[in-house]
C-alpha cells in the first residue's frame, strides 16, 4: 500500500468511508525567503536538509503571482493561509497579515492532476487505483481535525478526504524521509491525495496557524493557469467535532 499509515475515516460514514491520508515534510523556512534552517525530523531516519537556493519564492511565479492576488484582495479575510505548489512540491505559511512564516518540501499525490475523482472520500483505500490519487487544486477553507488517536490533522477538502499532516515513514519501501531529502520535487508524489509535511514544519508553523484556527490553503494547479483558481472556493471544511480515522 503506497499510502502512509495515517488514514482517516469520517464519523458521519460506516467504516468503509475512508479519509484520504496524508504525509507531511520538510524544513523550516527563515521569514525571509532568503535563507533556511534545518529541523532533525522525528521519524526513523534523519534525511538531510534541501539546500536553500532550492526553495526559492523567485523560482516559483506561480506562487508569486497567487501571493501577490492574495495580497491584494485580502482573499484570506484575515486567517493565516498556505500556498501550495505541486509542481515544486513546496508548501509555503503565512501568517494573517500575509507575512511569509516558512517553506517546506511536501509529498502530494502519486498521480498528477487536478481534480479529486467524485466520491473518492467514500471509497476503501484499497479500491483507489494509482490513477486517481490526486492533490486537488483549488481554493480551500482549511479546519482543524482530529483523528480517533486524538492526532492533529488540518483539513483541505473534507469531502475528498484530503488533509495536511505529519509524515510517517511505517512503510519503509515508501521512502518518504528520502524522497524529501533529493533536491528535485519528481520523486515526491507517493500519497493517496494528501499533503504530507515534515513533523518538526508541522508542530512549528502548520500546527500553530492552521491547526488551531480555520485558515485557507491554496493548492495551485500542475495542468493549468494558477488564474484559474483564484476567486474560486474549493471543498468544504468538516463540521465542528468531526474526526478523522485513527492511523494504521
Amino acid at each position: 500500500m503506497n499510502r502512509p499509515s495515517t488514514s482517516r475515516w469520517r464519523p458521519a460514514l460506516k467504516t468503509g468511508g475512508v479519509r484520504r491520508l496524508c504525509r507531511l515534510a520538510g524544513v523550516l523556512g527563515d521569514a525571509g525567503w532568503a535563507a533556511l534552517f534545518g529541523l532533525s525530523l522525528q521519524a526513523q531516519a534523519a534525511a538531510p536538509a534541501v539546500p536553500a537556493a532550492q526553495i526559492s519564492l523567485a523560482a516559483t511565479p506561480d506562487v508569486q503571482q497567487a501571493l501577490a492576488w492574495v495580497r491584494a484582495t485580502g482573499d484570506h479575510r484575515g486567517q493565516a493561509f498556505a500556498i501550495i505548489d505541486k509542481k515544486s512540491a513546496l508548501l509555503h505559511v503565512f501568517d494573517s497579515a500575509g507575512a511569509l512564516l516558512g517553506s517546506s518540501p511536501v509529498l502530494l499525490g502519486l498521480a498528477r492532476g487536478d481534480e479529486s475523482v467524485p466520491g473518492i472520500g467514500e471509497r476503501p483505500m484499497a479500491g483507489i487505483r494509482p490513477a486517481e490519487r490526486t492533490t486537488p487544486a483549488g481554493r480551500f477553507a482549511s479546519e482543524p481535525g482530529r483523528n480517533l488517536q486524538n492526532d492533529d490533522i488540518v483539513w483541505i477538502d473534507y469531502q475528498a478526504a484530503v488533509s495536511m499532516h505529519r509524515v510517517r515513514s511505517s512503510n519503509p519501501a515508501d521512502r518518504r524521509l528520502q524522497r524529501l531529502a533529493t533536491p528535485t520535487p519528481a520523486d515526491n508524489r507517493i500519497t493517496y491525495g494528501c499533503v504530507n509535511v515534515p513533523a518538526a514544519f508541522y508542530d512549528a508553523l502548520v500546527k500553530p496557524f492552521l491547526g488551531a484556527a480555520p485558515g485557507v490553503v491554496y493548492v495551485l494547479p500542475e495542468t493549468r493557469p494558477v488564474g484559474t483558481i483564484l476567486g474560486k472556493a474549493g471543498g468544504a471544511p468538516p463540521a465542528a467535532g468531526r474526526q478523522a480515522a485513527a492511523p494504521r
